[in-house]
């Protein structure tokens, strides 16, 4: 019989959720938490699959010499607060010994000021060249330094014009929380040289609607807030579509998505007019806005006129394709 059938069958403890409540979360959905995070949903996660309540968990670190009090349990599986402290650490490893965990399960979900096995978020400065002009409108927003949301999956579609113009580009993102309460997520558009700001119109696709908008005309720089639904708590997913409408701008040669987080995968497909088809495209990274292409790989238009590149991990930096014209 295993430790986890035993804990099950034993007599109940004071503060344990009633065996009626006491339904474990799918293996499946438990193995997603922890490899996605955040911290604090892999920890509910696996509280939950062990049918463990937070007294039974503090008197099970109790007995391996660990204090730690029912109510930091309470915040760290809310997302109110996370374990940063040596001795809160310390506490982290020994959860993935009572929840029958992996090592580093739940540890290397933490975050960079915890762990530091996460590469801190890129300031933006270092991923989009008119940098003085987004944080100029990112401040006018109020926007804080962590949205609160963090990428698992994001599909990008790139049309491009009979002009050779930057015509439209649609977005279905799928985001999570990492903190509770957010309620919106701002969507960034830098068009290309000669992109009539005031023109560019942006709307909601799904999920969401658009809410204040700014744009900076010089730079072709426009940042917008969407709003959700409702409120996210930590863990919680959404799934947001919306559209940027341009053809302002001059010919477009490139398309890049700067990322200031790793994590969850990007799909980025450019599509041309059958009348204006480029000769010949490639996609490269690079670490920062100015630092030189890497991972150069040629790209061939398929039958539909388009060229796509999937990034299974997304690291902090920037992706794209660039095309040349005849």
């Amino acid at each position: 019989m295993t430790a986890r059938s035993t804990d099950r069958r034993a007599t109940p403890h004071p503060g344990d959720p009633p065996p009626s409540s006491r339904r474990p979360a799918p293996e499946a959905e438990l193995a997603e938490a922890l490899r996605t995070g955040p911290f604090s949903a892999a920890l509910r996660a696996a509280l939950a699959a062990r049918g463990l309540a937070l007294h039974r968990v503090q008197h099970r670190l109790a007995q391996r010499g660990i204090q730690v009090g029912v109510t930091s349990l309470s915040y760290w599986q809310r997302g109110v607060r996370r374990p940063e402290r040596p001795e809160s650490l310390r506490a982290v490893t020994a959860l993935e010994e009572v929840l029958e965990l992996p090592p580093h399960a739940l540890t290397r979900l933490i975050g960079p000021r915890a762990t530091g096995d996460r590469p801190p978020a890129r300031p933006y400065r270092t991923l989009l060249e008119p940098a003085a002009a987004l944080e100029s409108l990112l401040a006018s927003l109020a926007a804080p330094a962590d949205g609160g949301l963090h990428t698992v999956i994001h599909y990008e579609h790139v049309h491009i014009g009979a002009r050779r113009e930057l015509a439209a580009r649609d977005s279905h993102h799928v985001v999570r929380a990492h903190r509770d309460g957010v309620d919106r997520y701002l969507a960034i558009h830098h068009g290309d040289p000669g992109c009539d700001t005031e023109r560019v119109r942006v709307r909601g696709l799904g999920n969401c609607r658009a809410g204040r908008i700014r744009r900076h005309g010089a730079s072709g720089v426009i940042v917008v807030e969407l709003l959700l639904d409702g409120r996210l708590r930590a863990g919680e997913t959404a799934v947001l579509g919306y559209r940027f409408e341009d053809g302002t701008g001059a010919p477009s040669h490139e398309y890049v998505r700067g990322f200031t987080y790793g994590g969850g995968q990007y799909v980025l497909q450019v599509g041309f007019d059958r009348a204006a088809l480029p000769v010949h495209c490639r996609r490269f990274a690079r670490s920062s806005a100015t630092a030189p292409r890497e991972a150069v790989a040629d790209l061939t238009l398929n039958a539909h006129g388009s060229v796509h590149l999937v990034e299974q991990q997304i690291r902090p930096g920037v992706l794209g394709i660039t095309w040349e014209w005849d």
